[in-house]
């Protein structure tokens, strides 16, 4: 047996920075992982799909060139295999940037392969067994395949299988209306596919308000992507020409969709199944995610699990939150805690959607006197300017505490204007230290202290 102080098993976002703490804390790491350095973000989330959606802005703004005074030749078009050798650039520079900090720590061991737990303090990787007293599980999450009904008689793609296309769909059908169905969607329409979206729910991103659902629809109809809502039955069936996507909808429309390629967008499961979490005694919920509390220790003494496998986030900041959560408690005698972080997060269409905090539906159903503010992008100058101003920005705030409960911003540059409204909900600052801010001119951000002062009560 190899014995270490710290194992990490996986090498998201979370696992490569607390090796490094631990190791310039004087400690020794076993580093396991099985496939691709940098986890989902750099390998099939993130680093990828953003790439992407860089490559299809351009070719999007490209089309509107005349709306700008630009005139450029005819029969603009994309060159799929350079679109995916420029983003196969930026993902290997960051993975094996990552890999290369890992191999290069003399502190740390890294072993490639599948770990399995054979006691609480040992993990076997391949031929070898290692020891340690604390292990720290940063093991990710992957696709949910759902059980409907032909998903085994049709070839079907998931989040990272799309990724190893080089060419576009004809037609791409994307079974569920959320973040990763909305993004890949608008992407696969804007390189040239005919692209329909299927989702169960009444409305696309339905934890979202419906003013947001709402708004998202029309901009994706804008550019011709077919969406059919209330999907009661999906059903795949092989056909001559592709894949027929049966659906069951009230609204009396076609019922079925007959696509090239099939992208099913439902959900992410676990990376828990084989880590033989029973022989260390680790509890899971009944999704498979690590049950973890405040701090992020599992059910045995001295295991943490970081990232996606815990249920905790689901998205990049937050498993490097995770990270330092554990280094803080662990290392600096800092008592940092889950409960502590304000939720936020975006989803990278275009224009981009941006939450902070509660809806307004939370909001409503909390029953607390609550003050909200609205203002259409339409209102924003440098979206003017810009020549993209769909959306609208959206603000709650506590009508006793004056502090910001909530925030939606779908807008051009609204990914980076919600940190002015994050910012001030760590604070827990009340909300006129932005209304009486001086925000600069033309930005996106001038106008929340504008939104802030145009609150009302919430009715």
């Amino acid at each position: 047996m190899k014995i270490f102080d710290a194992i990490i098993i996986g090498a998201g976002q979370a696992g490569p920075a607390l090796a490094r703490q631990l190791t310039a804390a004087g400690k020794t790491v076993a580093f396991v992982e099985r496939s691709l350095f940098g986890g989902t973000c750099v390998n099939t989330g993130c680093t990828p799909t953003k790439a992407m959606v860089a490559s299809a802005y351009a070719i999007h703004m490209a089309r509107r060139a005349a709306e700008y005074g630009v005139v450029v030749p005819d029969g603009i078009s994309i060159d799929m295999k350079a679109v995916v050798a420029r983003r196969e650039a930026i993902v290997a520079r960051s993975r094996n940037g990552i890999e290369a900090s890992l191999r290069d720590d003399p502190g740390i061991t890294v072993f490639t392969g599948t770990a399995e737990f054979e006691s609480p303090k040992t993990v076997r990787v391949g031929d070898d067994t290692l020891g340690a007293d604390q292990v720290f599980l940063n093991v990710g999450a992957r696709a949910s395949v759902p059980n409907l009904p032909g998903i085994h008689d049709v070839p079907y793609l998931t989040n990272s299988s799309l990724l190893r296309l080089d060419d576009v769909p004809r037609h791409l059908v994307i079974v569920g209306g959320s973040y990763i169905g909305i993004e890949f969607g608008q992407m696969y329409r804007r390189f040239g596919a005919e692209v329909t979206i299927i989702e169960r729910a009444d409305r696309l991103i339905s934890h979202e308000d419906t003013d947001v659902s709402a708004a998202v629809l029309d901009v994706l109809q804008r550019e011709g992507i077919h969406v059919r809502l209330n999907a009661e039955c999906i059903t795949l069936a092989r056909d001559e020409q592709g894949i027929l996507v049966g659906v069951t909808c009230p609204q009396g429309e076609e019922p079925s969709a007959l696509g090239s390629h099939v992208l099913l967008a439902v959900g992410r499961t676990p990376n828990t199944d084989d880590l033989g979490l029973d022989r260390a005694g680790i509890l899971t919920d009944s999704r498979g995610y690590i049950s973890v509390d405040d701090e992020l220790r599992t059910s045995v003494q001295g295991i943490y699990a970081l990232g996606d496998c815990n249920g905790k986030g689901g998205f990049t900041h937050t498993a490097y939150n995770d990270f330092e959560i554990v280094a803080g408690n662990l290392l600096e005698n800092d008592h940092r805690r889950v409960s502590d972080r304000v939720q936020c997060y975006a989803m990278y269409c275009d224009p981009p959607l941006a939450r902070v905090g509660l809806t307004e539906e939370q909001v409503r159903r909390s029953g607390r006197p609550a003050l909200i503010g609205t203002r259409s992008m339409s209102r924003v100058n440098r979206a003017v300017e810009k020549g993209e101003s769909l959306g609208f920005m959206k603000v709650l705030v506590d009508a006793e505490s004056r502090q910001i409960l909530g925030a939606s911003l779908f807008g051009v540059g609204c990914d980076e204007a919600i940190h002015c409204l994050l910012d001030l909900m760590y604070a827990k600052a009340p909300f006129n230290i932005i209304s009486r801010a001086v925000h600069i001119h033309p930005t996106v951000s001038e106008l929340i202290p504008t939104l802030l002062q145009s609150l009302r009560p919430l009715r």
